[in-house]
């Protein structure tokens, strides 16, 4: 069976949480309810779309309030354009799938990326020197993995673009990716990106001194009518963290990152010294 499209799965993450905040098993939760285990089960994987009404009579037993029940039948109500990248289900994994999907009905988005420049500030020419370098991508697949990270970057513009705010380390901008025009290229792409109003950069040097976001990449994706959402990714997978707990800790690292980090004018200015050096 197929992963189930990012916004049901949105909604599915949203209802099961709601429902481990009152107590309730399962089994409990669909008898207070009045439907069967099966349907409170698909309701709370996403496996198949989600109705306004069963989501509303849902939320009602386990007593939510108005605004909550509001808030998720919108939800659900979106048109659900969250699978565009179906076109290359065969070369994106379903976990990624998710995050792209997620991205997309994402209204807010930070990264912390340590070890090269994140997929959305990328040019088409550096992306593609990280894919044919890559193990992981095999070479018939290399152009259409770079055609997927060039879709995503379509978010950042148009009509409601995402507000998205990127903290990278020295390191990442200091990797050696292709031959000098690509890097040139690629640093004046930032450079640009930098100035539209949706996008805040940052760089991290070492002298600024320690922060705690010490374990690596992290995404925090804030939506309009969901709550905020981490994103891990590992070598073969990822992980979604979603417990409100949890996901305070990786928003304080966030925090934490961009309080050490060089202003966005001191991150200009550090990259265009490195075109200089070039």
């Amino acid at each position: 069976m197929r992963s189930p499209s990012a916004l049901r799965w949105l909604v599915g993450v949203e209802l099961a949480n709601y429902r481990k905040r009152t107590g309730l098993k399962q089994a409990d939760a669909a008898k207070r309810v009045g439907i069967s285990v099966g349907k409170l089960s698909h309701l709370e994987t996403g496996e198949r779309q989600q109705q306004p009404a069963d989501i509303a009579k849902v939320l009602a037993a386990y007593g939510a309030p108005q605004h909550d029940i509001n808030r998720l039948t919108s939800l659900a109500e979106i048109p659900d354009e969250s699978n565009w990248w179906g076109a290359w289900r065969d070369v994106v994994p379903d976990w990624f799938g998710t995050f792209v999907g997620l991205e997309r009905l994402a209204t807010k988005e930070f990264v912390f990326e340590p070890i090269v420049i994140p997929g959305l500030l990328q040019t088409e020419n550096y992306a593609r020197e990280l894919s044919r370098s890559s193990s992981r991508v095999r070479v018939d697949h290399s152009e259409r993995v770079v055609e997927v990270r060039m879709e995503r970057g379509q978010r950042l513009a148009g009509e409601n673009p995402l507000h998205l705010h990127a903290a990278v380390n020295e390191q990442a901008l200091r990797l050696h990716v292709g031959t000098p025009e690509i890097m040139r290229e690629q640093y004046e792409h930032l450079i640009s990106l930098a100035k539209r109003p949706n996008i805040t950069f940052q760089v991290v040097v070492p002298e600024r001194g320690t922060h705690d976001a010490t374990n690596g990449e992290f995404f925090v994706l804030e939506f309009e009518k969901a709550r905020p959402i981490i994103y891990v990714e590992m070598q073969d997978g990822a992980m979604y963290v979603q417990h409100p707990g949890e996901v305070d800790t990786y928003r304080a690292s966030a925090r934490s990152v961009q309080e050490v980090a060089l202003s966005p004018d001191d991150s200009v200015r550090f990259v265009t010294d490195l075109i200089k050096r070039l």
